[in-house]
């Protein structure tokens, strides 16, 4: 089992964006000390629902700062960025690091983001499958052209090469196996997506938000679409797919239910009311109180023994083994690092 740290940089009401950065690095230099294996950053932009703008930036301090741990992003949001320009960090990222690195991409969101950053609306409903096979091109060959609608250029090229034979075997390759490149996982909320990734042989990311049926359900179309795909078998059975989670560690239930419910309906009302739609669109909004209890539901909350069989009755029930755990939802740093060192400690011997 790999249990790693789920880390968005939440800005709760009352704080200001430096301790929530804070609060993030103090979380994966405990999560290190604690015997965790990765820490997973977020990425949001115009929202203090997470204060990271750039996921990429974030986990090249905590590779800095860090010596076992990986780091990935969970994820970069790929419409708002070159798939050029991404590759290239990501490379950067894999070499200086050990091979410690895992770029997660996804598709974000219909956001005011896109109309910063020039994607407009067709970067998100229309270009990610072009974006991500330019994404996989650069990270897997030594020269590489633009050849899609959205993005065409000459060939160039691929320099630094994060898959340099020179180099050794410095990672897991994009879709999890061999040597030569860092490791790539696709977030996926739809059958669309899930069969994008699929078709690639990347790892999928799974959200906080979905049940183990649920995710049961998405790797099952997954293995489908992967093996009539052309991937071979022991590929598709060694996915190392990711569920994100929520983890509060505490000696009784109730008091780890109440850190949640007191603390994160507050950080999630302020954060998501502050999502503006790039075309008006209208958005439903979940109760915060209620997504809350869910999540307390859903995951490890409650003592180490009740965090255990939550975390093993999802592996057993979908084959997940890798877990990404959000562990700042108290909004309180001291709380946050006992909450990491309890689950480092006390919840992950009882895994093994």
């Amino acid at each position: 089992m790999r249990v790693g740290t789920f880390v968005l940089a939440a800005q709760f009401p009352g704080q200001g964006p430096g301790e929530a950065l804070h609060r993030a690095i103090r979380s994966t230099e405990v999560a290190e000390e604690s015997g965790l294996d990765s820490v997973w950053l977020a990425e949001h932009h115009f929202v203090p629902y997470g204060v990271c703008p750039s996921a990429v930036t974030l986990a090249a301090l905590l590779l800095g700062r860090t010596r076992r741990i990986r780091v990935g992003t969970a994820v970069s949001v790929l419409p708002a960025q070159h798939p050029v320009a991404l590759g290239e960090q990501t490379a950067l990222l894999h070499l200086t690091s050990g091979g410690r690195f895992t770029l997660g991409v996804g598709r974000g969101g219909p956001w005011v983001d896109l109309e910063v950053f020039g994607g407009g609306l067709e970067a998100y409903e229309r270009d990610f499958p072009e974006s991500l096979g330019l994404l996989l091109d650069w990270l897997t060959a030594p020269r590489v052209a633009g050849k899609g609608p959205r993005y065409g250029f000459r060939e160039v090229a691929v320099v630094p090469r994060a898959d340099d034979p020179l180099d050794g075997c410095g990672g897991a390759g994009p879709g999890g196996e061999g040597c030569g490149g860092p490791e790539v996982v696709v977030a996926c909320t739809s059958p669309k997506t899930v069969r994008l990734a699929a078709e690639r042989g990347l790892p999928m990311l799974l959200g906080m938000h979905c049940g183990d049926e649920e995710k049961a359900e998405m790797i099952a179309l997954w293995r489908s679409t992967a093996l009539a795909a052309g991937r071979p078998p022991e590929s598709v059975r060694a996915a190392g797919h990711v569920s994100a989670g929520v983890a509060q560690i505490s000696d009784h239930a109730e008091d780890a239910v109440e850190t949640l419910v007191k603390a994160m309906p507050g950080w999630l009302r302020q954060g998501l009311d502050a999502h503006v739609t790039v075309d008006g669109r209208h958005r439903v909004m979940r109760d915060p109180v209620a997504y809350t209890e869910l999540l307390c539901g859903l995951h490890p909350v409650g003592p180490p023994r009740l965090a255990a069989d939550r975390l093993a009755a999802t592996a057993e029930r979908t084959g997940i083994t890798r877990f990404a755990l959000l562990v700042e939802g108290s909004g309180d740093l001291t709380v946050t690092e006992e909450n990491v060192a309890r689950l480092g400690t006390e919840v992950l011997p009882l895994l093994a």
